[in-house]
């Protein structure tokens, strides 16, 4: 087949989390450096690629529509990410079940064969040539900000979850390719590096910590090393390392002495998912049987600005009105300043399905109505005590070239998932906020999950 005599033109729709997001921005960055152009549209294009989630029924129900719109609006399409890894009830791939018509299937992190799949359905136009993009790839994030992934795959077998079978057993990257990776990051302007993984505490666990390098030095393959690393090359760059999807476990105790230097945002996303053992049990969670309050109180001891964020389930099988009040008042004890709720939802293939006293969907949405009632008040609490306070703000938006105010987020709110900062218009004349940059502010307000501030 003769290449075309236009630029070959590839619509790409990604769906799902960051994780997702982390693979297409390497398909992306593959696609440029073989000279193809890239749409977020369908129009025009000579095919697509829509990168799939397939997690919870809502993600499943996305994607196929997102697959079926695609087809109807352009015909050719090929399927990447964790739907495509998805068996039908009756056997056989979901997707090509759903959708026959599509090019091509591929699993999560695929890269390779996505390209494949390109190549055969749409040549690439040139041989490839690097330099066609930046050091850091393309990324779907604004410039300021970027996510950083360091592990695929998970060891765990929770019950609700069924990652594992898409995505495989954990896999962590060589320490050497991540560090490298997060200086291109920051060299191309990078104010917040994002770290996400499946288990970020397990980093490395895979390779039983071996020593890797990088410039030059030797550098253990784990997470209290890679954290200590990353803080260290931010710093001259004054930006954000965030963390994600950390577990639990003991040694995240050696993290927090980190964040009270500075080195690293004290910020910790951690999906303990419930409170009560016996649901603990059920989920089969790891670090189960870990003492959370104690272990969060002490945390907060060593770094008093430690903000926790969590994720939880109710109505999950089984669980009882005893064992619902115990997480509600865990929310309270613990102050758990962001806190996001499921309603539990049956993932087919999850072996949670199976469990007995299935809550009825009623109750499960009762429950999780509660327990964000809870969650809210304790958050809007602690938001309370930041009014008065001068802190240090990321400007995400600024209209009018600053002048009219704008959006921001302090350490305390991750992007999309947290609150934000609205920023006045700054009383200053020369006062001029620009987006991916940093401003102080003052907290004159806290408005649900929102601050309000003067900038200064």
């Amino acid at each position: 087949m003769n290449a075309p005599a236009t630029t070959p033109k590839v619509g790409f729709v990604s769906l799902g989390c960051p994780k997702a997001l982390t693979d297409s921005e390497l398909i992306l960055t593959q696609l440029s450096a073989e000279g193809y152009q890239t749409s977020k549209t369908f129009e025009g294009a000579d095919l697509v690629i829509v990168n799939t989630c397939g997690f919870i029924d809502d993600a499943v129900k996305e994607s196929l529509d997102t697959i079926g719109e695609a087809l109807a609006e352009n015909g050719k399409v090929i399927v990447t990410g964790c739907l495509g890894a998805r068996e039908a009830e009756g056997g056989g791939n979901l997707v090509q079940t759903m959708h026959p018509s599509v090019l091509a299937v591929t699993g999560p992190h695929a890269t390779h064969e996505v390209m494949e799949a390109v190549h055969k359905h749409l040549p690439k136009p040139h041989d490839p040539f690097v330099d066609l993009v930046p050091p850091q790839g393309i990324k779907l994030t604004p410039r300021h900000y970027a996510y950083l992934k360091i592990s695929e795959g998970c060891n765990h077998r929770c019950t609700f979850c069924i990652i594992p079978s898409m995505r495989g057993d954990l896999v962590s990257r060589p320490i050497g390719d991540v560090l490298t990776e997060a200086r291109k990051l920051f060299e191309a302007g990078v104010k917040e590096l994002l770290v996400v993984s499946q288990d970020t505490s397990a980093y490395g666990v895979d390779v039983q910590y071996r020593t890797g390098f990088w410039d030059g030095k030797p550098v253990k393959t784990r997470m209290f090393d890679l954290v200590r690393q990353l803080g260290e090359i931010a710093k001259p760059f004054g930006a954000w390392v965030r963390l994600h999807y950390v577990y639990p476990y003991p040694h995240v105790d050696e993290i927090v002495p980190l964040m009270a230097e500075g080195l690293v945002l004290p910020y910790l996303d951690v999906p303990l998912q419930h409170s009560h053992p016996d649901v603990l049990k059920r989920m089969k969670r790891p670090a189960s049987g870990e003492k959370n309050l104690e272990r969060i109180a002490r945390w907060r001891e060593i770094c008093p600005e430690m903000v926790v964020r969590s994720t939880f389930i109710a109505g999950f099988p089984g669980e009882t009105e005893d064992e619902f009040a115990h997480l509600l008042q865990f929310v309270q004890e613990a102050q758990i300043d962001r806190a996001g709720c499921f309603a539990y939802s049956p993932v087919n293939g999850a072996s949670a399905n199976q469990l007995a006293n299935p809550v009825p969907d009623a109750l499960r949405e009762e429950r999780r109505a509660r327990f964000m009632a809870v969650a809210e008040a304790v958050s809007a609490q602690r938001l309370q005590r930041r009014v008065g306070a001068t802190m240090q703000v990321l400007v995400d938006s600024a209209p009018g070239l600053g002048k009219k105010g704008g959006v921001g987020r302090s350490y305390a709110d991750a992007p999309e998932i947290d609150g934000v900062v609205r920023l006045l218009p700054p009383e200053k004349i020369s006062k001029q906020l620009k987006v991916g940059e940093f401003t102080k502010a003052r907290i004159v307000q806290a408005d649900g999950h929102d601050l309000v501030a003067l900038p200064i």
